[in-house]
């Protein structure tokens, strides 16, 4: 049977309702394995998104089906020229791939290892990063060869059991220890009048993330590339919400940010949370998460849960997160291999 199977492109731009009805089947199957607590993104949205074109990225997308089932789906990214991150980044591809379980264990995911080779080797890159979170993808990643490089731990927070007067605590207490920090909190992200000057200090701030041995060069925001995170976010009803904490002369030394979109009303999204190297230890970590959850329960009080994630090293923001309630959830490894790894690999096949 997998000997009849060929992968084939899916363009969202040119696909019929036929091609899109199968792969939104087995996009439900994959959020029913991998994420069943979260409730799925509208089909309208994620054809939306999938069909705006990306200035910074290119985007490759593959199916392998058979009598009108998609058995499997692939898609993959790598850096553009004109993305700011692209000299440091250009030898990495990044790809996902998800077989339907009632066919695994016949061999299908290793059909896509010739298009992914062919794919990086048209980009010139060098590097292979993949992503799993459970069993399955763990036990494919180990037979390539792939390396774990990096471990995000996925956190929940049920709002019920909060400690809530300990939150409040900590928000008084953050502005207590800081009085000359002034806490700016932005619904809808922060305005696009201070792109210019925020994107610089996201930027550094961004680029202290603990990434343990995963190859990945620098993160670079600009204003282009937050608009064009602010319009795709929109696309699926997405509403930003931020929360920093600004000096006197200016600069931002703590950031958090989130989003909350109305197809999941009851949870939210917590992103990105830093404080710069030099304003730790003054407790600006918890002020921000602090004031964030306390902004965000009076604005949507049919919230239940959080969800976060942390490199597994990061153990000062675990801390915190742990602090508050937290819980962890799952494990999210990314793994890289090298294009000749990949290539000895596909020969002993």
């Amino acid at each position: 049977m997998v000997g009849e199977l060929i992968p084939a492109p899916f363009d969202p731009k040119m696909a019929g309702r036929d091609s899109w009805t199968r792969f939104h089947e087995l996009r439900r199957l994959q959020q029913e394995e991998t994420r069943p607590e979260e409730p799925i993104e509208p089909d309208a949205d994620v054809e939306a998104q999938m069909t705006r074109e990306n200035a910074f990225e290119f985007e490759h997308r593959f199916e392998i089906s058979q009598d009108q089932t998609m058995l499997s789906w692939m898609s993959a990214t790598t850096v553009k020229p004109d993305n700011p991150e692209y000299e440091t980044n250009k030898h990495l591809f990044w790809a996902d791939a998800y077989v339907r379980p009632a066919n695994r264990g016949h061999g299908i995911a290793k059909l896509w290892l010739p298009s992914v080779a062919d794919l990086m080797d048209r980009h010139g890159c060098t590097v292979l990063g993949l992503q799993a979170s459970v069993e399955p993808g763990h036990a494919f990643l180990r037979w390539l060869g792939a390396e774990p490089k990096l471990r995000n731990v996925v956190s929940r927070l049920e709002l019920s059991q909060v400690d809530w007067e300990m939150v409040e605590r900590w928000a008084a207490e953050g502005a207590r220890r800081n009085p000359a920090t002034r806490l700016e909190i932005y619904d809808g992200g922060v305005p696009e009048s201070m792109w210019p000057e925020f994107a610089p200090q996201m930027t550094a701030m961004f680029n202290t993330m603990p990434l343990e041995d995963l190859d990945l060069g620098t993160q670079i925001f600009t204003p282009e590339l937050l608009r064009d995170f602010s319009e795709r976010r929109a696309m699926s009803g997405e509403v930003l919400y931020t929360v920093l904490t600004r000096e006197p002369n200016g600069s931002v030394t703590g950031l958090t940010d989130t989003g909350w979109a109305e197809y999941r009303r009851t949870v939210l999204h917590q992103w990105f949370t830093g404080v710069r190297s030099d304003a730790q230890g003054r407790g600006l970590g918890k002020w921000i998460k602090a004031a964030m959850l306390l902004h965000v329960r009076e604005l949507h009080p049919d919230l239940e849960w959080v969800v976060t994630d942390n490199a597994q090293s990061n153990g000062p923001m675990l801390k915190i997160n742990r602090t508050l309630g937290f819980k962890e959830h799952r494990v999210e490894v990314d793994y890289q291999i090298s294009r000749a790894a990949l290539d000895a690999r596909i020969r002993s096949l």
